[in-house]
């Protein structure tokens, strides 16, 4: 009879939320040994889009940055990881290491319907870019909604707004964790200084722009660590004279928040 094996593959989570897994852990380590966010993605078979992505998700989701760009000087600037990133690589290699323990266990041991385990996973893939883990901080109950405010940041709060029911479910309150999920066509472009941009308003420095030909994707670093995905009609950025480095205002509609919880 042919040796068992069960491949259990680990993925850490943050509040339901897919944090990181064994390839976001090499694409930080592959940072920390090259100092450079383009020859780490080379190295850990990421394209230079994928691997921004992969890290400002892990950024958005941990209390501060695990990642973050060093300016200038010869050769352009460069990358690092900080000490929580070095935690969550050092926390993930420790969980991988007693999850291949119990893997062997079931190996050796038998398992009934071994094969419908052959790839266990702890996570889950979602289609909203803009993922942030925050804090509720005041729950507004209103006749038809709810109105809930939270931190995700020193400066920054999000407001949403969701059903009487909702809330209920959810069981929001002070204090209780939660994952704003907001897709990233829902967030629109203003100019800095637009005064009609009151609610769910974020100001930043558009660190990257990608042009297709109908859409372009924004990114606008919004401090501390955390990033804001836009999607919109080309054409309203090209009026709008948008170009890396430039500030602007990345605003959204309370009710195009979803919350989740645990």
């Amino acid at each position: 009879m042919a040796d068992s094996k069960i491949d259990a593959s680990l993925a850490l989570r943050s509040e339901g939320r897919l944090l990181v897994g064994r390839d976001r852990v090499k694409l930080l380590e592959a940072v920390a040994l090259h100092g450079s966010i383009t020859k780490a993605a080379k190295a850990a078979g990421f394209s230079y889009k994928a691997a921004w992505d992969a890290v400002n998700a892990i950024n958005n989701l941990l209390p501060t940055p695990a990642f973050l760009t060093k300016a200038g000087g010869r050769s352009g600037g460069g990358a690092e990881v900080t000490e929580e990133g070095r935690r969550l690589i050092a926390t993930f290699h420790r969980l991988e290491e007693k999850l291949a323990r119990i893997s062997e266990t079931i190996a050796e041991e038998g398992l009934a319907g071994a094969e419908d385990f052959l790839l266990w996973t702890a996570g889950m893939t979602i289609s909203a870019r803009n993922v942030f883990r925050a804090e509720v901080i005041e729950v507004k109950k209103w006749p038809v909604d709810v109105e809930v405010t939270l931190r995700v940041s020193e400066k920054d709060t999000i407001l949403a707004i969701v059903t009487n029911e909702s809330a209920e479910q959810l069981h929001l309150s002070r204090g209780r964790k939660a994952l704003a999920l907001i897709k990233a066509s829902f967030v629109s472009l203003a100019p800095v200084g637009d005064a009609t941009a009151q609610r769910n308003c974020f100001r930043g420095v558009v660190k990257q722009r990608v042009d297709a030909e109908r859409n372009s994707e924004i990114l606008i670093d919004i401090g501390f660590g955390k990033t804001m995905t836009v999607v919109t009609p080309r054409r309203l950025v090209e009026d709008m004279g948008l170009k890396e480095g430039d500030a602007a205002l990345a605003t959204f509609d309370p009710s195009d928040v979803i919350l989740a919880v645990e």
